[in-house]
C-alpha cells in the first residue's frame, strides 16, 4: 500500500478518466440553456486544455532534434520506462481543475470580472514573488526531507532526461499542494479588488510556461541575456539550472526565482558555468550509424516523436483520435515538398555508439511519380554526403530509399561517389535472413512474388540450394531464366516460373515481395501463411490464414534512450535493413552493402546478428 494521498483516486479508470470532465462540459458549453453571466465552468475548461497545449507545444520543441539538438542539455534519450511512468503526466490538470470549480462556488468575490485589469497583475506579481515563490522553495526543501522523498517526490525524479511532461508527473498530495501555492496570487489578487479574466489565464498558462521551460532539456535563454544584466540570474532560471536539481538534488530548489536559492545557501556553483557552456560551446555529436527513412503516408506523418509521444511510443495503428490532425498534416507534405531538407528524427545509443534516424521529406506515393524520381535521389544523395562529411560511418537506406528502379538499391551513389568512407548499406541481406528463418524446416514449396526483385531472386536461389521448391511469379522469362543460371545445376529444378496466381492455390507458404490485392488473396487456400517484404504491408483479410509482419528484428537489451516504434513495429522492434545497418556497424565491416544479395553472406550475416543481441521478434 501507498503513502497517504500518493495515489491518484480516478488512476483505475485509465482513459475514461476524462469523463470525469463531462460535469464541467455540460455546464460550461451551457448545455441545459442556463442563463449565466460569467460560465466559469467555460473558461476553467477552456484553461484546462490551454495548459496541455502549452505541454505539448514544449515537448514538440525539444523533440525536434533538427532544431534542438545543439542546446541539449542531458545527451541521453527518453525510454519507454519514462514514457510509461509519465503516461498520466495530465493528473495534475484534472485535479486543479476540480480544485478552481470548488472555489469559483465557495467563494462569491469571484462574480462578475471585466476583461482587463492592470491593478491585478500588480497584485498578483508581488504576492507571486513574496509568497508563493518562498513557500514552494520551503515546501520543495521539505519534500527532499528522506521520509517525504522515497514516498512522494520520488516520482517526479525518477525521470533521468525532464521533459515539459516531466513537470505534471508527480503524486497526488504534491500537485494539491502546488494547486494551493498557485492560487495565493490569484486570490489574493481577487480580495483586493484586481482580478479580471485576463489575469487567470495569464497566471495560469505562464506559471506552466515556465515550468515546462525547466523541464525541457534544452537551454533556451543565451548567455548574453545574463551577461548584459546579471540581476536577472537571480529572477528567473533556465532550463540547465534546474537540471542540476535532477542530478544533484540538493540544489537548486527554486520554483522560478534562484534569488531564493541563493538566501538559502542552495544555489549550485556550476549553475551559471552550465548555462555558459551549453549556449556557447555545446556542439552536437557525429553519429556513429545512421538509418535513412522516408514517410510513409499522411496519417502516419503524425506518428514521428516530436507530435504526439503517446502516439509514436506505440506501433503505428489508424485512431480515429487522430484523424483531426490529417488536414494539418497534408499542408505540413505540401511545404516539405517544397521546401523541406532530410531531418532528424529520433536517436538511441547501443554500447558508446550514437545511432540517429534521419527521414528524407518525401511521403511514399511520391516513390512512384516519374517526375519526383530525380529529386528523390537528390535528397538520398545529399544525405549520404552529409554523413560523410560529419564522419558517420555506416548509413541504411530504408524502403523505397534503396528501391531497385530508383537507384539500383544505392548502387548509383556509390558508383557516382567512389571515394565516400561511410558506408552504404540496403540492410536487405539481413531482411533475407530474416524471412527464410521465419519458414518452417518441413515446407517443401512456397510461392514468392517479386521473385525477380533483389529480395526476390536472393530468397529463391537459398531456398532452392535447400531443396525447397519456389514457385516465382513473374511475366519475364528472360530474367526467371537469369535467376534460375545463377542456382546450381542439381538445384536449378527447384525454381519453377508461374504466371497466375491460381499456381498456387495449393501452396500453404506465400512470401509477398509485390502488393497482392484482396482479390489475388483469394486464390491462397486455407490455412496459408503470407510472409512479406512489401510496403506497405498487404490487407489482412483472409480470417482462415496468417499473416506476418514486415521483416524485423528486436534490438539487443542494452540499447539505451530508445522511447519511440518504427512505423507498425512494436516497442524494440526495428525494420530488419535498419538492424543490418546495425550488424554492419558492430561488426566493422568496410564495404558497401549495395545491389544484388550476396546468397552467401546470408547465414553470416544472420549469426552475426544473433551474436550482437539482435533477435527473431517473436523470440
Amino acid at each position: 500500500m501507498g503513502a497517504p494521498l500518493s495515489a491518484w483516486p480516478w488512476e483505475n479508470l485509465s482513459k475514461f478518466k476524462y469523463l470525469l470532465y463531462a460535469p464541467l462540459i455540460v455546464k460550461g458549453f451551457n448545455l441545459r440553456g442556463e442563463e449565466e453571466a460569467l460560465n466559469w465552468c467555460f473558461h476553467i475548461l477552456a484553461i484546462s486544455a490551454l495548459r496541455g497545449f502549452v505541454h505539448q507545444l514544449w515537448y514538440s520543441y525539444s523533440s525536434m532534434l533538427f532544431l534542438s539538438n545543439k542546446y541539449r542539455i542531458i545527451k541521453k534519450g527518453v525510454d519507454f520506462k519514462q514514457i510509461d511512468r509519465e503516461w498520466n503526466w495530465d493528473n495534475f490538470i484534472m485535479l486543479q481543475a476540480f480544485m478552481a470549480v470548488i472555489v469559483c462556488y465557495s467563494f462569491p468575490l469571484i462574480g462578475d470580472l471585466p476583461l482587463f485589469n492592470s491593478r491585478g497583475f500588480i497584485y498578483m506579481l508581488v504576492l507571486h514573488i513574496g509568497i508563493t515563490e518562498a513557500l514552494y522553495y520551503s515546501i520543495h526543501r521539505l519534500f527532499h526531507s528522506e521520509y517525504l522523498f522515497s514516498r512522494y517526490h520520488s516520482l517526479h525524479h525518477a525521470s533521468a532526461v525532464p521533459q515539459s511532461f516531466t513537470a505534471g508527473t508527480g503524486t497526488f498530495l504534491e500537485h494539491l499542494i502546488l494547486g494551493l501555492i498557485m492560487g495565493i496570487p490569484m486570490l489574493g489578487a481577487t480580495w483586493m479588488g484586481g482580478a479580471s479574466i485576463t489575469m487567470f489565464y495569464a497566471y495560469v498558462l505562464t506559471f506552466d510556461f515556465l515550468r515546462c521551460m525547466g523541464h525541457s532539456n534544452i537551454e533556451v535563454m543565451p548567455s548574453s541575456l545574463f551577461k548584459h544584466v546579471p540581476v536577472l540570474r537571480y529572477l528567473i532560471y533556465t532550463p540547465s539550472y534546474h537540471s542540476l536539481h535532477h542530478s544533484e538534488m540538493n540544489t537548486n530548489f527554486c520554483l522560478f526565482m534562484p534569488l531564493y536559492d541563493a538566501l538559502g545557501n542552495t544555489l549550485n556553483k556550476k549553475s551559471w558555468e552550465l548555462h555558459r557552456s551549453v549556449r556557447t560551446g555545446n556542439e552536437a555529436r557525429v553519429p556513429d550509424f545512421v538509418f535513412l527513412a522516408h514517410v510513409v503516408d499522411v496519417h502516419s506523418s503524425v506518428h514521428v516523436p516530436f507530435v504526439f509521444r503517446a502516439f509514436s511510443s506505440q506501433a503505428f495503428t489508424t485512431r480515429l483520435v487522430v484523424l483531426p490532425t490529417w488536414p494539418f498534416a497534408f499542408i505540413v507534405m505540401l511545404i516539405m515538398w517544397a521546401w523541406a531538407k532530410t531531418f532528424v528524427v529520433s536517436f538511441y545509443m547501443l554500447r558508446g555508439k550514437l545511432h540517429q534516424t534521419w527521414s528524407i521529406p518525401r511521403f511514399g506515393f511520391q516513390y512512384f511519380l516519374p517526375f519526383s524520381r530525380d529529386g528523390i535521389n537528390k535528397h538520398i544523395e545529399e544525405a549520404i554526403l552529409s554523413a560523410d562529411r560529419l564522419g558517420v560511418k555506416v548509413i541504411s537506406l530504408a524502403a523505397l530509399n534503396k528501391n531497385e528502379a530508383l537507384n539500383g538499391g544505392g548502387t548509383l551513389f556509390v558508383q557516382k561517389h567512389p571515394n565516400l568512407r561511410v558506408r552504404v548499406v540496403h540492410g536487405n541481406t539481413l531482411t533475407a535472413a530474416v524471412i527464410l528463418n521465419e519458414i518452417p524446416k518441413d515446407v517443401k514449396e512456397v510461392f514468392l512474388t517479386g521473385a525477380t526483385s533483389k529480395l526476390g531472386r536472393a530468397i529463391a536461389l537459398y531456398l532452392c540450394r535447400r531443396g525447397i521448391r519456389v514457385l516465382m511469379l513473374t511475366l519475364s522469362t528472360e530474367r526467371f531464366q537469369a535467376i534460375q543460371k545463377e542456382a546450381p545445376t542439381e538445384c536449378q529444378k527447384f525454381l519453377v516460373q508461374v504466371t497466375k496466381y491460381q499456381a498456387a492455390q495449393n501452396c500453404k507458404t506465400w512470401i509477398v515481395g509485390k502488393w497482392i490485392t484482396p482479390r489475388e488473396q483469394r486464390w491462397a487456400p486455407s490455412g496459408t501463411h503470407f510472409h512479406q517484404f512489401v510496403v506497405p504491408p498487404i490487407l489482412e483479410l483472409r480470417r482462415d490464414c496468417t499473416y506476418g509482419k514486415l521483416a524485423a528484428m528486436r534490438v539487443p537489451d542494452d540499447v539505451e534512450g530508445l522511447g519511440s516504434c518504427e512505423y507498425t513495429m512494436g516497442r524494440g522492434i526495428v525494420h530488419a535493413c535498419h538492424a543490418g545497418g546495425m550488424v554492419h556497424l558492430l561488426e566493422g565491416w568496410d564495404h558497401h552493402e549495395v545491389g544484388a544479395i550476396d546468397v552467401d553472406r546470408i547465414d553470416l550475416v544472420w549469426n552475426c546478428a544473433l551474436k550482437h543481441g539482435l533477435r527473431p521478434i517473436d523470440s
